[in-house]
């Protein structure tokens, strides 16, 4: 039965200081635990589908796909006006989810397909977490209804409680690569995320029996909300718009600073935080930073972004991450705000909430899933910052006299900075030279319009996108430059001014380079010769002369990934090679003489093996390989399942007698050297380390870090006595990586520490 209430249909006091407690601890939890599965499932998954960044931009459709499918169950529920159906059937639900945990990847969904990899993680990760994800997403809509029903004094504006929501998905980011990956095990992290699962049923029966017991009575305000009409359809519209610009450009802001700046790892977490943050702050009784500021602001940070995008990725690193970031949060603000601005009364609370995950999971369908397959760079990222400038509200212009000129003026700029680049001679030399100052200028003129005039948002937009089409036709890369973009992310071909070289870059990072034209200008004749990371003289070069020299017949070779395919001329007469790869497309940009032409002078027999090589590695014979070249590591992204013990041990079983593994661990942000030592050591090998202090860039040669583990130090021939190569030990007090635990986060610390 329902307690008693107090004269005024209110429940008593002492109830009434139950009810907010409770159900803020239902939501904080409720979003901690929505949020660390996110990196803790991803985590489960990689070992079966590589070290992809794109994985997480596939986990992020996910999540708001089913994040959608649970605001439209919480809307559904709250249509019914018996209020104890809803508690019985959503407390029956989390019980039922509960009931398959701790979480596990599906059994017998078998391998990654060679492709569509997208579509089936999209599957895996409904058939494995979809029931626990989907009773988590329904908790926040849900909750905030059910304590409005309560009659609480704060149910006239229950938005508050989305700040708290947000306030535990912002800590359970941050708290999961700094406190439980560094600590706990995978096995660990699983067990405590389903305790707090156990935890959350039982602190949302609570709020079901404190909303059960609350007075049946409406309150006086609830019956004046139902007279106001609800939300027209182009407001709900608008609604999805707003939400939908932001949470797109949080892939696309990540996608394009992690492959055009630097692939740092962990770099995924900062603009996310930075998305959640936005939420807390707009939410708040009284923001912390108001609405119109953020409306000033965001002509500014729109500005800001083309700039950046017209300058480059490799001036000022940190400057330039931080710039992208703050334009971020900026125009999120300014989105994530006028939605605060247009909240509808607590009625339509739940309506709302499903136009805001569905606009967020139409952005993210269309950074994360659609721009990929259509665009070869990360074309997304300046269109969502066109679209963010029609998220500005209506407004009358200042002096529309003057004003209405501004369509005459866009125009004519338009063509006298965008004509030249359809035209070759010094005239077009120049506006290549001065991009920076053409698109900067445009963006800026904007920025300006937009403060002095107020300028339309479809005005300010038009600047912008005539901006950033200036970005596009005059490219900043000296040389010309050809892209390709895969499911593992966009690669660039550069050929260099003269045609002298052709490189192959992710992001910033040189992944292989070969030589096409001698100083003189003629073309190189006979086989290409190694350059970049594996010339003779470097420590992938010397640790391949010095196994085939021990063995003194030809060699038998597994190597992991292919790149440009200079390991291909890397093979001497009669040998075998074998190379895996996860990405198709680099088997294509190896094979496409018009950028490379390693393999087609040295094994123009190439086929190699496609998919994970953790997976199809595994699959060779035992005992088969008097070398495996591991090389997926010179990039700055990491597939971090093929550097544990377990993949160790795999490498290990495939070795001939006295078989060598080498692996290539350059890396600008992680110390690898170490975890491939300790990996090796607990599978009984020893391992030599070689790290070269500099090489001769200027010739696309570089110093490379490589280690070599072996069984006994004559395995490894010469290298065992070389003063170049160091016999290192593990380190006792450093975790070794397994398949249940790693500690990215150390191997970051390590970098810095040593000065490297």
């Amino acid at each position: 039965m329902p307690a008693a209430e107090s004269k005024t249909g209110q429940p008593s006091v002492s109830r009434n200081r139950l009810v907010l407690p409770v159900y803020t601890a239902a939501i904080f939890v409720s979003a901690l635990l929505l949020f660390s599965v996110q990196p803790l499932f991803t985590k489960m998954v990689l070992p079966r589908l590589g070290g992809s960044p794109a994985v997480w931009s596939v986990a992020m459709v996910f999540f708001q796909s089913l994040l959608l499918m649970g605001y439209v169950y919480a809307h559904l529920l709250m249509r019914i006006n018996n209020r104890l159906i809803p508690i019985l059937v959503h407390v029956a639900v989390l019980v039922l989810a509960f009931a398959t945990l701790p979480l596990a990847i599906a059994v017998r969904w078998g391998e990654p397909p060679t492709s569509g990899y997208a579509i089936w993680l999209l599957g895996l990760f409904v058939a494995s977490i979809g029931l626990p994800f989907f009773a988590l997403a329904a908790n926040n809509p849900l909750l905030q209804a059910w304590f409005v029903r309560t009659g609480h004094p704060d149910g006239t504006d229950p938005y508050f409680l989305y700040a708290s929501s947000n306030i535990g998905s912002f800590l359970a980011l941050l708290s999961y690569p700094f406190v439980f990956e560094p600590i706990f095990t995978l096995r660990m992290q699983n067990l405590l995320w389903t305790g707090g699962y156990g935890l959350l049923i039982a602190l949302i029966a609570a709020c079901g029996l404190l909303l059960w017991r609350s007075p049946a009575l409406v309150p006086d305000r609830v019956v004046a909300e139902s007279e106001v009409p609800p939300p027209s359809l182009a407001t709900r519209a608008r609604w999805v718009f707003l939400a939908a610009v932001p949470s797109g450009l949080l892939i696309a802001v990540t996608a394009h600073i992690s492959t055009d700046v630097a692939a740092a790892p962990l770099l995924w977490v900062l603009p996310l935080s930075l998305y959640l943050l936005t939420w807390v702050l707009v939410f708040q009784t009284r923001p912390l930073l108001p609405h119109k500021w953020m409306l000033r602001a965001q002509p500014v940070a729109i500005a800001g972004v083309i700039v950046l995008l017209a300058v480059g990725g490799e001036q000022n690193l940190l400057l330039t991450l931080g710039g992208h970031q703050l334009g971020f949060f900026v125009i999120a603000m300014a989105c994530h705000g006028e939605l605060a601005r247009t909240r509808p009364p607590a009625r339509y609370l739940t309506g709302f909430y499903v136009a805001l995950s569905f606009g967020g999971m139409v952005g993210g369908l269309f950074a994360g899933l659609i721009a990929p397959n259509v665009f070869s760079w990360i074309a997304e990222y300046p269109v969502l910052i066109v679209l963010a400038a029609l998220c500005r509200p209506i407004g009358n212009e200042r002096w529309p006299g003057l004003s209405r000129w501004l369509w005459p003026l866009a125009v004519a700029i338009a063509l006298l900075l965008i004509v030249p680049s359809q035209m070759r001679g010094e005239m077009f030399e120049w506006f290549e030279a001065h991009r920076v100052y053409l698109a900067g200028g445009v963006a800026v003129l904007g920025m300006l319009l937009a403060l002095v005039f107020d300028t339309a948002r479809l005005k300010l937009a038009a600047i912008a996108a005539l901006a950033l089409v200036l970005v596009r036709v005059y490219p900043a890369d000296d040389g010309r430059v050809d892209t390709v973009r895969s499911f593992f992310g966009v690669h660039k071909i550069v050929t260099t001014p003269g045609g002298r070289y052709h490189v192959l870059m992710h992001g910033t990072t040189i992944h292989g380079a070969q030589k096409f034209l001698n100083v003189d200008g003629t073309p190189v004749a006979g086989r290409p010769e190694p350059i970049s990371y594996y010339h003779k003289d470097g420590g992938i070069g010397q640790a391949i002369t010095a196994v085939r020299e021990r063995k003194g017949a030809p060699l038998r070779v597994a190597a992991i990934g292919v790149g440009s395919g200079t390991l291909a001329c890397s093979a001497a007469p009669g040998e075998a090679w074998k190379f895996f790869e996860i990405d198709q497309t680099m088997v294509d940009t190896a094979r496409d003489s018009r950028y490379f032409t390693y393999v087609q002078n040295c094994q123009p027999d190439f086929r190699p093996v496609i998919g994970d090589a953790r997976l199809t590695f595994a699959r060779e014979a035992d005992g088969l390989y008097d070398l495996i070249i591991v090389d997926a590591y010179s990039s700055d992204a990491i597939p971090i399942h093929l550097a544990t013990q377990e993949a160790m041990k795999i490498y290990k079983d495939k070795l001939a007698p006295q078989g060598v593994v080498l692996m290539h661990v350059s890396n600008r942000h992680l110390e690898l050297a170490s975890v491939v030592v300790g990996i090796a050591d607990a599978n009984g090998m020893k391992s030599w380390v070689y790290d070269e202090d500099s090489g001769r860039d200027d010739d696309y040669i570089f110093a490379t870090n490589v280690v070599v583990s072996a069984r006994a130090d004559a395995d490894v021939g010469k290298l065992a006595a070389s003063d170049k190569w160091e016999a290192t030990d593990a380190k006792a007090d450093q975790r070794v990586w397994t398949d249940d635990y790693c500690n990215v986060l150390g191997a970051v610390y390590r970098r810095l520490r040593d000065g490297e």
